[in-house]
């Protein structure tokens, strides 16, 4: 893993910055600097023992995540100034010398896009509002409004004062039912006991519901299960719960996440999670990854609501994710008879916290009769 991450540093320091016309020591002292930030992951875990929660104070973990973010984007601007020249020696059969100023070009864009990036993904998101229709969905829940976070990764990156603020913008929505999609957060309960704890302020007329995402399992499963229902969150652990209109119903089902099994802890059971619904009922999904999405259109379930991919981060590497995800990445997916929403995530892990043209969200659904 850490020579992977190391090879955006080597292209970067023998392809862009060696080249430069630079004193030694100047070129010296920035092969330092690209090596430290090239090491992000390995200082994270240094600093709490795990790569996913990097425990430094937040403008640190802003400036590892613009640096580092600014390594991978420059060693691929440096890839393509090579391709190019590459190419074009071979047209003109001559060696072709890519001018110095390319080169710092390259890395302005590349800070400046980092810049931005980083800037995009520790935002407050706004909320986008999406209309589904439901075949079958009851007059009585036509128009309903469900209001869905995911991927919120409560951390050094996303402290306190950001959870309060999208707790804040959450209940303003006024939806009738709010769900998080899992990804609560990078740390343990006693890391993450403050800056989570504004949680316990969400409310809607029907209740806060979730599901696990994969990060929940990487700290204590268990005593975070405990700790967010003691917040007040409704945990649908391969279980259903049935929202009522009269004498219509509505199914709001969860599964828990797909790496449990790999952790010890009960795998997604989505013949456990609609056992006993009421017959004919609309059913709405919540799992974490999207992948199994084409199992829920065959079980019959209406709408399925996930996240995990956070939209992909940026273009390509979109393409990228989708490959991971059985090729749902960001948005809305006719799969079958069911609708499939890809959340982009509320927040984003804070070891590659970046996003380029893949907006963070809070998704404000109106579900209405098909």
């Amino acid at each position: 893993m850490r020579l992977i991450l190391a090879l955006p540093c080597l292209i970067v320091i023998l392809n862009w910055l060696w080249p430069l016309p630079l004193p030694v020591w100047v070129k010296v002292s920035a092969t330092i600097l690209l090596i430290v930030a090239s090491q992000f992951h390995f200082w994270s875990r240094l600093s709490s023992g795990s790569i996913f929660a990097p425990e430094f104070p937040r403008p640190f973990v802003i400036l590892f995540n613009w640096a580092f973010g600014t390594l991978v984007l420059l060693a691929f601007l440096q890839l393509a100034l090579d391709l190019g020249a590459l190419a074009a020696a071979l047209v003109q059969w001559r060696p072709v010398h890519i001018p110095d100023s390319a080169r710092a070009a390259a890395g302005g864009l590349a800070g400046l896009l980092a810049a931005a990036g980083v800037a995009q993904a520790v935002r407050v998101p706004r909320i986008r509002d999406v209309t589904i229709a439901i075949p079958g969905l009851s007059p009585a829940f036509d128009g309903y409004q469900l209001l869905q976070l995911s991927d919120l990764h409560v951390s050094r990156l996303f402290p306190t004062a950001w959870t309060e603020a999208v707790v804040a913008r959450a209940n303003a929505a006024d939806a009738n039912l709010i769900v998080v999609t899992g990804d609560f957060i990078d740390g343990s309960v006693s890391m993450r006991r403050a800056d989570i704890a504004p949680l316990r302020n969400l409310r809607a007329p029907d209740g806060v519901f979730a599901v696990p995402g994969n990060h929940e399992y990487f700290f204590d499963y268990a005593e975070w299960m405990r700790h967010l229902s003691d917040l007040g969150l409704h945990m649908l652990l391969n279980a259903h719960a049935v929202i009522t209109r009269g004498e219509a119903h509505l199914v709001l089902a969860g599964v828990t996440d797909l790496s449990a099994p790999g952790h010890g802890e009960p795998g997604p059971d989505l013949d456990a999670a609609l056992e006993g619904r009421p017959p004919g009922a609309p059913v709405v999904l919540l799992d974490h990854q999207p992948r199994e999405a084409r199992v829920a259109a065959g079980r019959g379930v209406d709408l399925q609501l996930s996240g995990h991919t956070h939209g992909g981060m940026m273009p390509g590497l979109d393409r990228l994710v989708a490959r991971g995800n059985s090729g749902f990445v960001s948005g809305r997916y006719a799969v079958g008879g069911m609708v499939l929403c890809v959340s982009n995530g509320t927040g984003i892990w804070p070891g590659f916290a970046l996003r380029l043209g893949r907006p963070s969200e809070m998704t404000r659904f109106h579900l209405r009769t098909g």
